[in-house]
């Protein structure tokens, strides 16, 4: 009987995403002590409902203002030794970036995102994957205009970033099976 052999990285996309992409401090897109932040957070499954523990999220937002350009500073390296800096802890830079955790755990700390773009995009890295996955995390119940009106109440329910108590709101991120989530095609 032939031994099984395991996937190599040109039919996977990972698990090699442990390593250099994740940052330290990845998730805090608010400036420190901010009084408006929110915390978004959820667990990445698969079609079986088990938690994908090596998954990598990004985030990005509008500015509370509306601006989409955003503040540079989200990964900053030291010129001289390459190292990392880290964010300067005051810009509101509007990306994110976190690994899940053993349970398949993401978290955010974060602004609320403005009237006029009420949502966070979301890209979702991981193994098995061969492209990232596309979504949106909308602080608004009111998803039924534009491209996602023709979608099932139902699925729409899976871009909703439900609210759990004053300042901390839920985003499960389904990548296959029963309430998938939506992703999106930007081609």
């Amino acid at each position: 009987m032939p031994a099984v052999l395991p996937p190599t990285p040109s039919q996977t996309v990972g698990p090699f995403y442990g390593y250099a992409l994740p940052f330290a401090g990845g998730g805090d897109i608010a400036p420190a002590g901010h009084p408006d932040t929110v915390t978004v957070h959820g667990h990445v499954t698969d079609g079986n409902g088990d938690p994908i523990p090596d998954a990598v999220i990004e985030t990005w937002q509008a500015a509370p203002d509306g601006s989409l350009a955003g503040r540079p500073g989200s990964l900053r390296r030291d010129p001289v030794t390459g190292g990392f800096l880290g964010r300067n802890g005051v810009d509101f830079t509007g990306f994110g970036r976190v690994a899940t955790d053993a349970d398949g755990h993401w978290a955010v700390r974060t602004l609320t995102p403005p009237d006029s773009v009420p949502y966070l995009a979301v890209c979702v890295f991981a193994r098995g994957l061969m492209h990232h996955l596309a979504t949106r995390a909308y602080f608004t119940d009111d998803i039924t205009a534009g491209p996602l009106a023709d979608l099932p109440a139902a699925r729409r329910a899976t871009l909703l970033a439900v609210a759990e108590s004053d300042g901390l709101r839920r985003f499960d991120i389904r990548v296959q099976g029963e309430r998938e989530t939506v992703f999106l095609d930007f081609r």
